[in-house]
């Protein structure tokens, strides 16, 4: 997609592959025939520039044909750089960092106060956690023990200008978030075991919202790019584009 388009970000989306897979695969619950059902689990994706990972997520699910996918970044197209209301699945439109968790915040206390079990699911990157409206978040979902709420950071370390602790420490996520009344469990955020296991298991401690500090590398599966702040957004040439997708198809004959 990002090849075709000669744009996007693939580093983070790479990061956050494993994460979506087991939310969208094994955890949430829709229908992706009714995407307006009211009790339907949400998904924000608060780090809404790492979209085409997403994307690719609502395709495989079955929220738009996945011929689809191909129009990505083409004039036109419903694919935008960023999710918009026009795709179908869509729950937000996303991308000015900072915004998701206050507003998961807002739809998990709405179905607190419907007595509804649908739960809030919001993925965030570690570079936006240096965003004062997270904070104010954080602190209102744990005013309002809002336990139907799960926090998830991509804790790859690496952000557009370089590494997360050079531009804006924000070490220990899991202490602050700990400090603010949040139930914080560290992962493994390339293992689906881990992931599926803590996602099944929250609401941790009742009346506390639970926070996933997923630890993740940058541009996962293609060596050439992990951990290299360069992939954040960066366009592959065609040779690194056949590296890159030997590298994920031998991985995954090895799994």
């Amino acid at each position: 997609m990002i090849f075709k388009a000669k744009g996007g970000h693939i580093g983070g989306s790479l990061s956050s592959v494993e994460i979506l897979t087991s939310l969208f695969f094994h955890v949430m619950r829709y229908d992706p025939l009714h995407p307006a059902n009211p009790d339907r689990d949400r998904f924000i994706l608060s780090k809404g520039h790492s979209v085409e990972g997403y994307y690719c997520a609502l395709a495989l699910a079955g929220f738009f044909p996945e011929a689809k996918l191909e129009e990505y970044g083409s004039f036109g197209t419903m694919l935008y750089g960023h999710p918009t209301l026009k795709v179908p699945g869509v729950e937000v439109p996303s991308g000015s960092l900072g915004h998701g968790l206050p507003v998961g915040v807002g739809m998990a206390l709405a179905a607190q106060r419907d007595g509804a079990e649908r739960r809030v699911f919001v993925l965030m990157g570690d570079g936006e956690q240096g965003e004062g409206s997270v904070w104010e978040g954080a602190m209102a979902a744990a005013h309002y023990r809002l336990d139907n709420l799960v926090a998830v950071i991509d804790n790859n370390h690496l952000q557009i200008s370089g590494p997360v602790d050079e531009v804006m420490r924000t070490a220990s996520l899991a202490d602050k978030y700990a400090s603010f009344g949040w139930a914080v469990r560290t992962v493994d955020g390339h293992d689906f075991e881990a992931l599926n296991e803590a996602f099944d298991s929250a609401p941790w401690h009742p009346g506390r919202p639970s926070l996933v500090l997923a630890q993740t590398v940058k541009g996962r599966g293609a060596s050439f790019m992990e951990n290299d702040a360069a992939w954040h957004h960066k366009t592959p040439t065609r040779d690194e584009l056949e590296h890159a997708i030997d590298e994920l198809d031998r991985a995954a004959e090895e799994t």
